[in-house]
């Protein structure tokens, strides 16, 4: 039944306008953004970089007796074209963060909730 009432009213009124621009919409573009940072595409980027993106400590090592630790980079206030280069990395970038494949509208959505808190 809830299936029933989520198509009639995404056919009724547009997907896409339910997610885009002003606050009576049914969900913000800062909520929309919030929601994928959380959980993209089942890893979410708040578990790397944090809550809010500044980054965060994911390991601690040893390497030839020195210690060693990995953090993430603070994805706060980035550069927009860097963030999305690094979201949309190809294979042959050396690089632990997972591929996420997002659309354009999800990675703008992610970077308006970065940087509009």
């Amino acid at each position: 039944m809830l299936k029933v009432i989520l198509f009639t009213l995404l056919c009724g009124f547009g997907s896409a306008e339910l997610l885009t621009n002003s606050e009576d919409k049914f969900i913000s573009k800062k909520e929309y953004g919030q929601m994928l940072y959380k959980n993209p595409r089942g890893i979410g980027c708040n578990l790397c970089h944090g809550k809010d993106g500044k980054g965060k400590i994911i390991a601690k090592y040893k390497h030839k007796n020195k210690t060693k630790t990995l953090i993430t980079t603070n994805i706060r206030n980035m550069n927009y074209k860097k963030f999305t280069k690094a979201i949309n990395k190809k294979e042959d970038v050396k690089s632990i963060m997972p591929e996420y494949f997002l659309t354009d509208e999800e990675i703008i959505s992610i970077y308006y909730f970065l940087n509009h808190k």
